[in-house]
């Protein structure tokens, strides 16, 4: 599992390791009883602190994604994200966008505007 982070952005550097887990329970790549990196090791790889990670894995538990097992670590409790509606409901967007004459530059720039306006 690839775990990205943005040092420039403003979301907090926790979300954005929870949003790397939730990215790849949406896609597939994360599956119900894998264990994701041990929280020092995967700190050292992004380069943050091991509490930021923690805090991190910590969001995923509270929306019940993960289970944190003392000695253990962090393994995923969720069944595998459908993403379908997702997918069905961005190509009815985009296809009323395009019917509307907006080129791609600003259907991204709505897309964007809304994640920051629900932030």
């Amino acid at each position: 599992m690839l775990v990205t982070i943005d040092h420039s952005s403003p979301v907090s550097l926790a979300e954005q390791i929870a949003g790397s887990v939730r990215r790849a329970l949406a896609e597939g790549t994360l599956r119900r009883g894998e264990r994701l990196p041990a929280a020092r090791a995967l700190a050292r790889t992004l380069d943050v602190n091991m509490h930021t990670v923690l805090r991190g894995y910590q969001i995923l538990r509270e929306e019940q994604l993960i289970e944190l097992r003392p000695g253990r670590g962090a393994v995923v409790s969720a069944t595998t994200f459908n993403r379908a509606p997702l997918v069905e409901a961005c190509q009815q967007f985009v296809h009323l966008a395009r019917k509307a004459g907006l080129p791609e530059p600003d259907i991204l720039h709505m897309v964007k505007a809304q994640i920051k306006a629900a932030t």
